[in-house]
């Protein structure tokens, strides 16, 4: 089997677990393409020099037979990385060497039982909405795309924006407020939930438009099929306002006509079979933790 490994760097209790990881890899004759960044630091910052069958930087570096992608890190890591897989066609997996992990929960003590089931293909294939973003500018469009969410934000510390937002062409609220985050089902328990927004399954097909602050307290999250599509004109003081789509992040003038839709295509993402996403919610938020409930 061929596969690829993703990731930027890892925290230095993390070594042991990595130097099993490639170990395995040579005892289960898995042949291993690493991100070509991710394995110069391993070389320099860690001293790591293991033996890989190929380098890439993109997904068109990558052979059409790699059967998985798998991302070493936290989300933050394998939401960059879904790029790199030839957009979805090649699943993603995710190990958590950070911190909460909701995408990235195969932990670290897991490895070898979950290598062992991918191999065997005792796992669950998972697809993903992704958001596409269009940037109409002077009639010229610029197109990125997100796993997570779409977010608008004050690029100053003051003032509010004011975010025109359609559904379908139909006027849905002007909100005024410091922000706007439009998430997929993947992106409901990211920035989302954090202002209030609402969990939503993976399998969910909406998007959730949720405002960031809004100056008026009857403004709540909604929830839209994701067939719709979703426009945005920003206004607001200054020249510019910021868009951010995942972890990367732009200034726009406020000139520009934002168009929001569902991507052409969708993100797989492997599961162990004794992963659901709801025993997920309940270890990564703590339910039941409490033991009066």
């Amino acid at each position: 089997m061929k596969i690829a490994l993703y990731g930027l760097s890892v925290n230095p209790d993390f070594i042991d677990e990595l130097l099993r990881l490639f170990d395995l890899f040579n005892e289960k004759s898995v042949e291993c393409l690493v991100y070509r960044p991710f394995l110069e630091y391993l070389q320099h910052d860690c001293g790591m020099h293991p033996t890989v069958a190929g380098q890439f930087e993109t997904g068109n570096d990558l052979p059409d037979d790699v059967s998985f992608l798998l991302s070493l890190g936290g989300d933050g890591t394998l939401l960059k990385s879904f790029m790199a897989a030839k957009n979805g066609s090649i699943p993603l997996v995710g190990i958590n060497s950070g911190r909460l992990g909701f995408l990235s929960d195969i932990s670290r003590d897991e490895i070898e039982k979950a290598l062992d089931n991918i191999l065997e293909g005792n796992i669950i294939i998972d697809e993903r909405t992704v958001l596409e973003l269009e940037i109409v500018n002077n009639n010229e469009s610029q197109f990125l795309y997100g796993l997570n969410e779409i977010t608008v934000t004050k690029l100053d510390s003051s003032a509010m924006i004011n975010i025109h937002t359609y559904v379908n062409g139909e006027f849905l609220n002007t909100y005024w407020a410091d922000g706007l985050i439009i998430a997929t089902p993947t992106g409901s328990t990211a920035y989302s939930l954090s202002v209030g927004g609402p969990i939503l399954t993976p399998d969910s097909e909406n998007f959730v438009i949720s405002p960031i602050a809004p100056h008026n307290l009857t403004v709540r999250p909604i929830v839209v099929p994701d067939h719709h599509s979703i426009t945005l004109q920003v206004e607001g003081r200054g020249l510019q306002f910021l868009t951010s789509v995942d972890s990367k992040s732009e200034a726009i003038y406020f000139s520009v006509l934002l168009k929001i839709k569902k991507a052409p295509f969708k993100v797989k993402t492997i599961r162990l079979k004794d992963h659901s996403f709801f025993s997920t919610l309940r270890n990564k938020l703590m339910w039941g933790v409490d033991k009066r409930n």
